[in-house]
């Protein structure tokens, strides 16, 4: 007798659940792209604010540390010329150092001066006493020594020990067509940029007078200072309230109608500006700084 043999069955997956495969593998693909493109932006966004936040800190201490010096002088610990080791003992302030071989001279008249979006600063040189090492001799021993050196510098390190300038001079000013805001003075021949990416730079000046009902101190714009240095104005400054803004290099789908308030109190809206600030995260930097005594003014 014959036996019949079943045929072998083949066994897979049939075209409709190819293609279910391939669908559902290409959904899951596009939500995990999706969370990437998301967390990336995220990321992006994060990593703007806080280089934004860098560069506002780094410039608000570069400013603050030449207008906290402004109008410093130069205290004489011996103003009779005697030798005096006493640390109690009286001291002078000086109101003026004349040039020294055609260098800048110091007055405290010439201190500070500004306009709209430039702030001068100024204040004495002066050579300190510090530790330095002279050498090392034959002996093996290092011998050290005593020397003067000149440790005040402006906004862009200088000017070096060989000028014979008596004022430190730094220059700010808002170079609106680069977006910059530049430090220059005595002993640079061009100014330097110190930070990128400013929307606006603007000084308050807090000047106060005294009359017959008492002393007052009010704000005043730089563009309302008067133009001459000299002016006695500049004298009744007792401080600087310095505001910058400042805008990131990350573009962001922000709604219609996002805004934030300029220094001059403005409602800016960031999704309706121009080139490269269009769609950019913008943060405002406001800091008041009180300027040191400055003696006899």
């Amino acid at each position: 007798m014959k036996t019949l043999h079943n045929p072998l069955q083949q066994r897979g997956v049939t075209l409709i659940e190819l293609m279910v495969g391939i669908v559902i593998g290409l959904l899951v693909v596009a939500v995990a792209m999706g969370a990437l493109m998301v967390s990336r932006g995220i990321s992006g966004t994060v990593s703007d604010a806080s280089a934004i936040q860098q560069q506002g800190a780094y410039v608000m201490r570069v400013i603050g540390q030449q207008l906290r010096q402004t109008g410093s002088l130069y205290l004489n610990p011996n103003p009779t010329g005697g030798s005096n080791t006493d640390v109690l003992s009286p001291v002078a302030f000086e109101i003026k150092a004349a040039a020294v071989s055609g260098g800048n001279s110091f007055a405290q008249e010439s201190t500070l001066a500004g306009a709209g979006d430039t702030v001068t600063t100024g204040f004495r040189r002066y050579a300190d006493n510090v530790f330095m090492v002279a050498g090392t001799p034959a002996s093996g021993a290092s011998a050290a020594t005593f020397g003067t050196d000149y440790l005040a510098r402006n906004c862009v390190g200088a000017p070096g020990n060989s000028s014979t300038d008596q004022l430190i001079e730094s220059i700010f000013s808002f170079d609106s067509a680069k977006s910059e805001l530049q430090c220059g003075g005595n002993g640079v021949t061009t100014p330097q940029p110190i930070v990128q990416n400013v929307a606006q730079f603007q000084a308050l000046y807090m000047v106060q007078t005294t009359d017959a009902a008492g002393s007052k101190i009010q704000y005043t714009k730089g563009s309302d200072m008067p133009a001459a240095a000299t002016d006695p104005t500049w004298r009744r400054v007792q401080g600087i309230q310095v505001c910058l803004v400042l805008y990131g290099s990350e573009p962001i789908n922000m709604p219609a109608g996002s805004t934030y308030t300029d220094c001059s109190g403005t409602s800016v809206d960031m999704t309706t500006l121009a080139g490269t600030r269009k769609n950019r995260m913008h943060l405002v930097f406001r800091n008041t700084f009180q300027l040191r005594s400055q003696g006899l003014i």
